[in-house]
C-alpha cells in the first residue's frame, strides 16, 4: 500500500479537513494523543470500535475508515480564494498566455481537442469529445449564480471591469449584455476515455498544469501535439468572464479518490475590493488547512447532487474531465444583441473539429478512430439542436479516402484511376543532439496523393500532419506542371505515419521543436538551433521541397484515366484527345490586390488580372479568405463584386473575352461571413475557375 493510501494518510486528511487537532481527536475519543500520532504514522492501527467512532467523529459514512474514502455525510465547505497582491507593487492587467489565442470557438475546439487526444488512455478506443453549448435565463440562471457564489464574485468582477486594458473591456462588456439580458451562454468540454487531472494539488501532475499553472503543458508521451502549455489558456480567454469550472474522474487514484474531483478557476486583472488589493487568479474550492496552504481553495470530492447544480455531472465513471466556460463567447458567431446564435455557433464548432481533426475520427478496416466528437445545444436544460456526431467524409471526402486507402494497405505506386491514392515515401534527415556526437537519422514520411473530390473546394495543397495525426499547416505546391488535375496529398511524419521506433520519434521530436507556439508551421526556430546540430535550420525548408518535389512526381504524369471521375479529369482528357488542340500557355493570376476596410468592416478591394491568352473566353472564381485561416469554414463571401476592365459579372463569376491580356474587378466582402474582424487578419484573393462553367 502508498503512502497515500494509507490509513495515516487518510486520518491526517480528516483532521486537516475537519480544524481538529490530533490531540482533540485524542480527547475526543478518551485516549492519549500519542495513540493517535502512532496511528497517523502507520505505527499503529484502530481496532473496529474505534474505526466506527472516527467515522462518527468526522461525520463520515459506514465503512469509509475503511475504504479510506472520503463521502461525508455534512457538505463541503466552498468559498472563492483569491490571491493577494504582489507585496512589490507588480499588477498584471491579464493572463499573458490567454493573448496568445482570439475568443474564437474555431481556435478552441483545435486547442482543447488537441489535449484530449495527447491524454488518450487505452490507445485501442477513440478518445471521446462532446460539446454542449447550453443558454441559461430566469430561473435556471439565478439557481446557477447561486451555486458559484455569484455575490462573492460581483464585486471582484465589477472592480476588475473598470480598467480600461483588454481583459477589462471584454469584461464589461459581458456584464452588460448579462445585466441587460438575463441570459449566460455556457460551453462545456468532456473528453471520455482520456487521463483525467491526476496528480497531487500544488506538486508536479496533470491537476496542477491545468489548474494552479502557465506555460506548464506536462505532457507525459511524445506523441503529444502541444509542447508549451498554451492551449489550455483558449479555456479561460472564451470566458467574457474569465470563469472556468472543471470535473475530473481520474484514471489513478487520489487521496482515495477518482471520481468528481472538482476546482473553479478565475482569471482577473490586478483590482482592489474593498480597500484591499488582489493579483489575479482566484479558485473555487475548499479551504485548505495545511500548513503554508491556509485557506488556499483546494479541490474537492462532490456529490452527485453538487455535480449537477454546476451543469457538470458526467454520463458514465469513464476517465476524463469535464471543462465548463462561463459566459463563453465566439468573437464570429454573437447573433442578435442579447442572444447568443446557438446554430451558427453549433454550425461553426462541428466545422472546426472537422477542418483539424478529420484525420484523427477517420478509421481503418482494422484500425479505428483516434477520436470521436459531437457537438449538441441546450436552453435551459431543454435539447435545442441534438447532438451531432461529426462524420469526417462529409466535409473532406478525398482526404478521408487517401488515410483509409493508407491504414488499409491499399495504396498504389502511380494513379490510373480517379479512386486511387498513390504512396510516396519522403525521407527527413534528423540531425543528431548538438553535441551528443550521434548520426544522423533517416525518418520516412509518408506523402498520400488522390485526386480531389467534385465537391472540393479548397483542393491542390498539402496537408502537413505528425503526432496524433495534427493538422500543423495546409500549403499550395511550387510549380505543378500546368493542366494537372486537382488533388488532395497529405505528408504523415513522426508518429502519424503509424510507425514506431527510434527513428519515428526522432523525427517527432525534430518537427515539434520546429513549430512555433501556435504549432502552425514547419520553420526555423530558435530551439533547433539550440538543441540541434549544425544545419538543423534548412533541415524543415529542405523537407517541404522534396515533399513537394515527390509530389510532382505524381501528379505530373500524363496517365490514361478510368471512365468518368471529376470533371477537371474529363475535361483535361478531352483537351489531350483533341487532334491538334492548342495548350493554354497558363493560367488567370492575380497581378496586384489593393484594398481597405470600410466603416462597416468589410474590405474593399480591387484586384489586377494577368490573363493569358487564348481563344475561348475565361469563366473565372474570385475566393477570398483570411490568410492563415485556410480551410472550408475560412471562405469568405462576396456582398458584391463589380466589373472594372476588360471583364463582366455573372453571379460570383467573372467571364474575361477572348484574347484579353488583362482585366481588373473589384469586390467588397460580406461581413457576417469573416470569422474574425477584418482589422485582424490579411485578406488573401485566389482566381479560381467557374464550376459551373467546366464542361
Amino acid at each position: 500500500m502508498s503512502e497515500l493510501d494509507s490509513f495515516g494518510a487518510w486520518l491526517e486528511r480528516q483532521l486537516r479537513r475537519s480544524r481538529v487537532s490530533q490531540a482533540e481527536l485524542a480527547a475526543a475519543l478518551n485516549m492519549t494523543r500519542a495513540g493517535v500520532s502512532a496511528w497517523v504514522n502507520n505505527r499503529a492501527m484502530p481496532r473496529a470500535d474505534r474505526l466506527r467512532s472516527i467515522e462518527e467523529f468526522f461525520g463520515l459514512v459506514p465503512g469509509a475508515a475503511t475504504s479510506l474514502q472520503d463521502a461525508e455525510k455534512r457538505a463541503v465547505e466552498r468559498i472563492w480564494y483569491h490571491r493577494r497582491a504582489h507585496a512589490d507593487g507588480g499588477r498584471e492587467f491579464g493572463n499573458a498566455a490567454a493573448f496568445a489565442f482570439e475568443a474564437d470557438f474555431g481556435t478552441l475546439a483545435r486547442e482543447a481537442t488537441q489535449n484530449s487526444l495527447d491524454e488518450r488512455l487505452d490507445p485501442t478506443r477513440p478518445v471521446r469529445v462532446r460539446y454542449t453549448l447550453h443558454e441559461l435565463s430566469g430561473d435556471q440562471l439565478r439557481a446557477f449564480k447561486v451555486h458559484l457564489q455569484w455575490d462573492d464574485l460581483e464585486p471582484h468582477f465589477r472592480a476588475a471591469a473598470r480598467h480600461r486594458q483588454k481583459v477589462g473591456r471584454i469584461l464589461a462588456e459581458g456584464l452588460r449584455e448579462l445585466d441587460e439580458t438575463d441570459s449566460l451562454l455556457l460551453l462545456r468540454i468532456d473528453d471520455y476515455n482520456a487521463a483525467g487531472l491526476t496528480g497531487p494539488e500544488y506538486d508536479d501532475g496533470r491537476f496542477s498544469a491545468v489548474v494552479r499553472r502557465q506555460l506548464d503543458s506536462h505532457k507525459t508521451t511524445g506523441r503529444a501535439g502541444g509542447s508549451f502549455g498554451l492551449g489550455k489558456a483558449t479555456l479561460w480567454s472564451t470566458s467574457r468572464l474569465g470563469v472556468v469550472l472543471i470535473n475530473s474522474t481520474l484514471s489513478e487514484p487520489h487521496e482515495g479518490h477518482d471520481e468528481r474531483r472538482m476546482i473553479g478557476r478565475l482569471d482577473l486583472p490586478w483590482r482592489r475590493v474593498d480597500g484591499e488589493s488582489f493579483a489575479g487568479p482566484a479558485w473555487l474550492g475548499e479551504p485548505d488547512e495545511t500548513p503554508g496552504f491556509r485557506r488556499v481553495a483546494r479541490s474537492w470530492w462532490a456529490d452527485e447532487a453538487t455535480a449537477r447544480s454546476l451543469h457538470l455531472a458526467r454520463e458514465s465513471q469513464e476517465p476524463g474531465t469535464s471543462f465548463l466556460i462561463v459566459g463563453a463567447h465566439d468573437v464570429g458567431s454573437e447573433g442578435e444583441p442579447g442572444r447568443p446564435d446557438l446554430a451558427a455557433m453549433h454550425t461553426k464548432l462541428v466545422g472546426a473539429l472537422a477542418d483539424n481533426f478529420w484525420a484523427a475520427m477517420t478509421a481503418g478496416e482494422n484500425a479505428p478512430p483516434l477520436l470521436q466528437a459531437s457537438v449538441a445545444a441546450l436552453r435551459n436544460g431543454k435539447v435545442v439542436i441534438p447532438e451531432q456526431r461529426v462524420d469526417p467524409s462529409e466535409y473532406f471526402p478525398a482526404h478521408v479516402r487517401a488515410l483509409k486507402a493508407y491504414l488499409d494497405g491499399v495504396t498504389v505506386d502511380r494513379l490510373t484511376a480517379v479512386d486511387q491514392v498513390a504512396l510516396v515515401r519522403v525521407p527527413l534527415s534528423v540531425p543528431p543532439l548538438r553535441g551528443t556526437g550521434d548520426k544522423t537519422i533517416e525518418h520516412r514520411a509518408a506523402l498520400l496523393v488522390t485526386p480531389a473530390d467534385d465537391a472540393d473546394e479548397d483542393h491542390s495543397k498539402i496537408t502537413y500532419m505528425r503526432g496524433s495525426r495534427m493538422t500543423v499547416m495546409k500549403r499550395r505546391p511550387r510549380e505543378i506542371p500546368l493542366g494537372t488535375d486537382p488533388f488532395q496529398a497529405i505528408l504523415l511524419a513522426g508518429y502519424a505515419t503509424g510507425d514506431d521506433g527510434p527513428e519515428v520519434a526522432s523525427a517527432e521530436a525534430f518537427l515539434r521543436a520546429s513549430e512555433p507556439p501556435e504549432h502552425d508551421k514547419w520553420d526555423r526556430t530558435e530551439e533547433l538551433a539550440v538543441v540541434y546540430a549544425r544545419g538543423a535550420l534548412t533541415r524543415p525548408r529542405k523537407l517541404r521541397a522534396d515533399v513537394e518535389a515527390a509530389l510532382r512526381g505524381v501528379v505530373g504524369r500524363r496517365e490514361a484515366q478510368a471512365q468518368g471521375g471529376p470533371s477537371a479529369l474529363r475535361e483535361l482528357l478531352q483537351l489531350d484527345a483533341a487532334a491538334g488542340a492548342r495548350r493554354t500557355e497558363g493560367y488567370p493570376t492575380v497581378r496586384h490586390l489593393e484594398g481597405a476596410i470600410d466603416d462597416a468592416g468589410a474590405w474593399r478591394v480591387h484586384i489586377e488580372l494577368r490573363i493569358p491568352q487564348r481563344d475561348d473566353p475565361w469563366w473565372l472564381t474570385p475566393v477570398a479568405w483570411f490568410d492563415g485561416q485556410e480551410g472550408r469554414s475560412a471562405m469568405i463571401t462576396w456582398a458584391e463584386l463589380t466589373a472594372v476592365d476588360n471583364c463582366e459579372v455573372d453571379g460570383v463569376n467573372l467571364r474575361v473575352p477572348p484574347g484579353t491580356r488583362s482585366a481588373s474587378f473589384a469586390g467588397v466582402t460580406e461581413v457576417s461571413s469573416h470569422s474574425v474582424p477584418a482589422a485582424w487578419a490579411r485578406l488573401a484573393v485566389d482566381i479560381r475557375r467557374a464550376k459551373e462553367m467546366q464542361t
